[in-house]
């Protein structure tokens, strides 16, 4: 530790530190732009000039490093007026038009301009113009005119986000950030260049103009799409979502999110959004009214029940529901003596689990990892923000290797980030290659071999990758979950970890794809799997929150099924499944209702309401606890949805208990590993933008290069 005196306060901090450190950790405020405690360290925008004892300039304290007994002023007539004269170089160019720039009122340079600049400019010259750039649907780049060089969104691109999209060109006053050669900027954190800008340059071109930051009401809330659970601030305007940014929380996002989590918000407005429920007569929708729609359902299912058997009702629930809806949906089901109900719609095998499948470590963990194997997951696309995390385990020195098919892993572009070991196969393929990873390992110990495999020059490489390091781990990721295979996958990946000291776990798909194992989201003994579902071989079947064309491994072969259905009832925000469905009832998406999600890691986050649900819309819990009221069954007398909550046993807590998650992941036995697979199967995965309902009727994020890039396959498949 160094110790220093700052404005006469002694401060330790570590060797290595800057002045900047120092004065976070005192609590002193030094006015700055190009600085971010996430970013490498820049030096360029001067506006952190201190006083330095002995030092006859001032010196920047973003870049300063630290030494025993050093004596800082911040706010001495020598640094302050340092200050005041970089302000006012910064405000020469400047365009003065905050009554229309989008950051007035958030700029950090409007804010340190109110301290450190002058009442009047001695600069009488023209002010430089500089064009603005068309970079795609999510950042608007029309007013560059107002960049001060500070150059965070370049280094966020190349530290964070792993690519380089943005770059400065010229010198002086002819400097411009650009993408160069008319390229946009794709990556799928990028808008987080927006939340870092501290000046109008970089602004949300989605929410461009539709209101004042002053007017915003600002709502914690947990995002409903893959499974970080990164924490955000829903900005609120007259009952009407109209911004989302990041909440920090260092243990899960940090303070970035994935743009599917900032911009998704487009869809909760749009004209695909279902106010009232609607019934199916004659082929043609009518709007009716809660009590009627209702008593249609629950009369309905009763005709079935008595004509068929309860055996002939089902549930296919969404993985993006939360902890309630999940678990008054199983309460449903068993209370109309259905075992009928199931959340994986995705996956091509359906083995029993005795514990729960989670991420078996933290996530905060994934960036000290020294080595890390990744199984049939485009990381980059599937986790955003787990793969920044693994980024930045890898610019510390961590070994990177995959399994996965030669489409995913075409370069290392693909997952900006270097990739140390690789096995391209194609997915019938991939229990073979573990199990030559496995054999690679079992020659090393001088151990037995789980399954047959060879000890490949890659296998090797990869094996020497996770036996040489401490802190490692495997991760299966959406593919692998859905696989054909799956539990070989897990089996195999189980005793790589058991040998080599590595955790094990998935990456898992959804918001809430731990919860919905919690709450028993799964068929019972004699029930059917989502998979038989699908297959029309239900008389009866309840859609909670999706569109089995585009979240199930059925794809489009669902609606025929389905279409056979005697009855389809399905609880949607939005006007789905309308082609087969007999009632659409309108639920509250994650913004107009309370809930509760677990992320990978079995972190509990609950959240609530941040705008009154749209027309008669209701929370989904709601809509199921009357609908069991309807129906005569006992136990479903909650007022709230913490009541909801309360019945599920081990989850009304921060974090889920290890013992709960499973210390090893069920189906990890290697009695019944299976190395031959259907060939040419490909697991069924979605792409970045067609998660969820939400993202798909985002315009914004339909307009970007990913969605477009999924389209043209999807079209070229079909």
């Amino acid at each position: 530790m160094v110790e220093i005196e700052l404005d006469g306060q002694k401060v330790e901090v570590l060797e290595g530190s800057t002045v900047m450190h120092a004065a976070e950790k005192a609590g002193t405020y030094i006015p700055h732009f190009c600085y971010h405690k996430k970013l490498s360290i820049a030096a360029n925008c001067r506006m952190c000039l201190v006083d330095v004892e002995k030092i006859p300039k001032p010196m920047p304290a973003c870049a300063t490093p630290v030494t025993p007994g050093m004596i800082v002023h911040t706010k001495s007539d020598k640094a302050i007026q340092a200050q005041k004269s970089v302000m006012e170089f910064l405000l020469i160019n400047h365009p003065l038009d905050c009554p229309i720039c989008d950051q007035g009122g958030e700029c950090q340079l409007q804010d340190l301009a109110v301290g450190y600049g002058g009442s009047e400019s001695r600069y009488q010259e023209e002010k430089r113009v500089v064009f603005h750039k068309d970079v795609g649907p999510l950042i608007s780049m029309q007013e560059m005119s107002r960049c001060i060089h500070c150059t965070r969104c370049v280094r966020f691109g190349q530290e964070v986000a792993g690519v380089m999209e943005l770059g400065m060109s010229h010198r002086g006053e002819h400097a411009e950030i650009e993408t160069f050669i008319g390229m946009s900027v794709d990556s799928e954190l990028s808008g987080n260049m927006i939340d870092i800008c501290p000046v109008g340059a970089l602004t949300s071109k989605p929410f461009r103009y539709s209101a004042r930051t002053w007017e915003l009401s600002r709502r914690k809330s947990i995002s409903p799409h893959d499974s970080t659970g990164a924490n955000l601030i829903v900005q609120v305007k007259s009952n009407k979502v109209m911004r989302v940014v990041p909440l920090e929380n260092e243990d899960v996002n940090e303070c970035w999110i994935a743009d599917r989590d900032r911009f998704s918000y487009e869809a909760l407005n749009s004209d695909e959004r279902l106010t009232s429920p609607m019934l199916k007569q004659g082929g043609e929708w009518k709007t009716v009214d809660w009590q009627t729609a209702l008593e249609y359902v629950a009369n309905g299912l009763k005709q079935i029940k008595a004509e068929h058997g309860a055996d002939s009702i089902g549930t296919l629930a969404s993985p993006h529901s939360t902890m309630e809806e999940l678990s008054l949906a199983v309460s449903l089901m068993r209370g109309l003596g259905s075992e009928n109900i199931d959340y994986r719609l995705r996956n091509a095998e359906f083995s029993p689990s005795s514990s729960v499948r989670w991420l078996g470590t933290s996530i905060a963990s994934l960036s000290q990892l020294q080595s890390v194997l990744v199984v049939g997951s485009n990381l980059r696309k599937d986790h955003p923000l787990f793969a920044q995390r693994i980024r930045q385990s890898i610019r510390k020195g961590c070994a990177l290797s995959a399994i996965d098919s030669i489409a995913e892993l075409a370069s290392a572009d693909a997952w900006a980030m270097p990739i140390a070991n690789t096995l391209l196969v194609a997915p019938d393929g991939w229990a073979q290659a573990l199990s030559d990873v496995a054999a690679a390992i079992a020659l090393e110990k001088g151990v037995s071999a789980p399954a047959s495999g060879q000890a490949t020059d890659a296998a090797k490489a990869i094996s020497k990758s996770l036996l040489g390091a401490e802190r490692k781990a495997i991760l299966l990721g959406n593919a692998a979950a859905h696989h054909a295979n799956a539990s070989s996958l897990l089996a195999l990946a189980h005793w790589i970890g058991t040998q080599t000291g590595a955790t094990v776990g998935y990456l898992t798909e959804a918001a809430n794809t731990v919860g919905a194992q919690l709450v028993g989201a799964l068929p019972g003994a004699q029930g059917l799997h989502a998979g038989q579902m699908l297959e029309g071989k239900l008389k009866a079947l309840i859609l909670l929150n999706n569109e089995p064309e585009f979240d199930s491994a059925a794809g489009l072969k669902a609606e025929a099924s389905l279409n056979a259905t005697q009855m389809v009832v399905t609880l949607s925000p939005f006007k789905a499944n309308m082609s087969f469905s007999d009632v659409l009832l309108p639920i509250a998406p994650f913004t107009e209702t309370p809930g509760t999600f677990v992320n990978a890691e079995g972190r509990v986050q609950g959240f609530h309401a941040v705008v009154k649900p749209l027309g008669d819309t209701r929370p989904a819990w709601k809509v199921l606890r009357v609908l069991a009221n309807l129906l005569g069954l006992p136990g479903f007398d909650f007022e709230s949805s913490q009541d909801v909550l309360k019945q599920v046993q081990g989850v009304d807590m921060a974090q889920v208990p290890a013992d709960k998650l499973g210390n090893e992941l069920a189906g990890a036995s290697e009695a019944n590993i299976i190395l031959s697979a259907a060939a040419g199967l490909i697991p069924a995965v979605a792409s970045i933008y067609q998660l969820d309902g939400l993202v798909r009727r985002a315009p914004s994020l339909q307009l970007t290069a990913d969605a477009r890039q999924a389209a043209s396959l999807e079209g070229a498949a079909a």
